[in-house]
């Protein structure tokens, strides 16, 4: 199977690393409380953007472009912009019910959003190589969420101290703060949303 990849794909992978590092990495701040372990898990999802730039790149550099390398891509995304973010809210303190249907909405977006986009990729891109526009926000503008708990994190807002607070609303709590992935999820999975590709 290694010996099927191409060089792109062993950055696609490295995204993926990332992302995993990442989910780890804020488990560990759940279990003893290390903010060192907080802002490391957050920076892990910059470094997972600098991986999924670098092997488009790389692949049209040695247009070595496939099938795989798509599929790939968008799996390790999911992890890395999907699962992690969310994983990272999850230790931030956002952890009522209503924040987990929440967290699970934005993942489950960027699933249908990776999805539709690797469907509709070569009728978007008008038999040409590339395409030239996203319908929705892409899966790594949740990059800027993840900065957002970066700075909550270096402020010590984590747990009750969160920005917004928290409210109890029926039988489960809600952190406003949340809202922002619902936010995003949602724009992921607009259709009337087009941003050009760059």
């Amino acid at each position: 199977m290694i010996r099927g990849f191409a060089l792109a794909d062993f950055f696609t992978l490295g995204n993926a690393a990332c992302g995993m590092a990442g989910v780890l990495l804020a488990m560990a701040f759940m279990g003893d409380q290390d903010i060192g372990q907080f802002l490391l898990a957050a920076a892990m999802a910059p470094l997972a953007l600098a991986f999924d730039v670098l092997d488009g790149r790389v692949a049209r550099w040695r247009r070595q472009a496939s099938a795989l390398g798509r599929e790939l891509d968008s799996l390790a995304d999911v992890v890395s912009f999907g699962v992690a973010p969310a994983v990272l809210a999850y230790a931030a303190g956002m952890n009522g019910g209503w924040d987990v249907a929440a967290l699970i909405y934005f993942v489950c977006c960027g699933v249908s959003r990776l999805a539709r986009f690797n469907v509709t990729a070569e009728s978007l891109s008008e038999g040409g190589d590339k395409v030239k526009y996203f319908e929705g926000t892409p899966i790594p503008t949740s990059v800027l969420l993840t900065a957002i708990l970066a700075v909550a994190g270096w402020q010590e807002r984590l747990g009750d101290d969160l920005w917004l607070g928290a409210f109890d609303l029926g039988p489960w709590t809600l952190h406003p703060l949340v809202l922002l992935f619902v936010l995003s999820g949602s724009l992921m999975i607009s259709k009337t949303l087009h941003i050009p590709k760059l």
